[in-house]
C-alpha cells in the first residue's frame, strides 16, 4: 500500500480465489449459468452512455483508499460530472484479496439498479465488515438488506466459474492497462491517474488529458 493508493498487482488467481477465507468453492466441473457470467461480467457505470468523458474505474472493496475516494470525493464528482451529462462513470472489480473478491461477486450479481447503492454501503461500512471477526458473515447480512437471501450468498460463495469471472475482470485490467494500484481511473481509454484524490486533483487531472 502507498500513500495513496492501495498497491498489490501481483497476486495469482490461486491467491484470490484462496485469500485466507474458509467458504469452499464447487468444484471447476461445476459451471454457473452463462446468464449469471454475462450478468456479472455487464458494465455498471451510471451517466450519460454518450458522456464526452468516459471513466472506467478500478477498485477493490477492501482498499481504504478507495473507501475514502467514494466517500468524500466521488459524491461531487456525481453531482457535478455525471449528474451533468459530462462523464460516464464505469465501476469494475480489482480484488486485492479473496474478501474482496467475495464482496464484488455479492454486489455483481444484484440487479443492476441494486449495484451503486450496495457498493456505496460496502465502502461506507467497510472498516465495520471487513475488520469484522467473521467478515462473510458480515457481508451476509448486508446482502441481505438488498433482497439477498442466505441461500443465494451461499451459492454465490461457493460458484467457483463465478469467482473466476470477476478475477478475469482484475487480469483484464493488468494485461490492458498495467492496473497494479486501487484506486485507478481509465480516462477515455488512454490516460491511467490512480489515487484517493480529491474533488480538485481529480478534475484536474482529467483536464489536463485535453478531454
Amino acid at each position: 500500500m502507498t500513500e495513496k493508493n492501495h498497491t498489490n498487482g501481483r497476486l495469482s488467481r490461486r491467491q484470490i480465489l484462496a485469500g485466507g477465507i474458509a467458504a469452499a468453492l464447487v468444484p471447476r466441473g461445476a459451471l454457473a449459468t452463462t446468464d449469471m457470467i454475462t450478468h456479472v461480467k455487464a458494465p455498471r457505470y451510471l451517466g450519460r452512455a454518450d458522456a464526452p468523458i468516459q471513466i472506467i474505474e478500478f477498485f477493490s472493496m477492501t482498499c481504504s483508499h478507495c473507501a475514502s475516494f467514494h466517500n468524500k470525493t466521488f459524491p461531487e464528482i456525481k453531482e457535478r460530472l455525471i449528474d451533468t451529462g459530462m462523464v460516464r462513470f464505469e465501476m469494475r472489480a480489482f480484488p486485492l484479496d479473496g474478501l474482496a473478491l467475495r464482496a464484488h461477486a455479492m454486489a455483481r450479481t444484484l440487479s443492476a439498479e441494486k449495484y451503486y447503492p450496495m457498493v456505496g454501503m460496502l465502502l461506507q461500512k467497510q472498516e465495520n465488515w471487513a475488520s469484522a471477526q467473521d467478515p462473510i458473515d458480515a457481508l451476509k447480512k448486508l446482502g441481505r438488506l438488498a433482497g439477498m437471501s442466505s441461500a443465494e450468498f451461499d451459492a454465490t460463495m461457493r460458484n467457483r466459474p463465478l469467482l473466476e469471472s470477476i478475477v478475469e475482470m482484475r487480469q483484464a485490467a493488468l494485461q490492458d492497462w498495467d492496473i497494479k494500484a486501487t484506486p485507478s481511473f481509465v480516462i477515455n481509454n488512454d490516460t491511467v491517474i490512480s489515487g484517493s484524490l480529491s474533488y480538485d486533483e481529480f478534475a484536474a487531472k482529467i483536464n489536463a488529458t485535453g478531454t
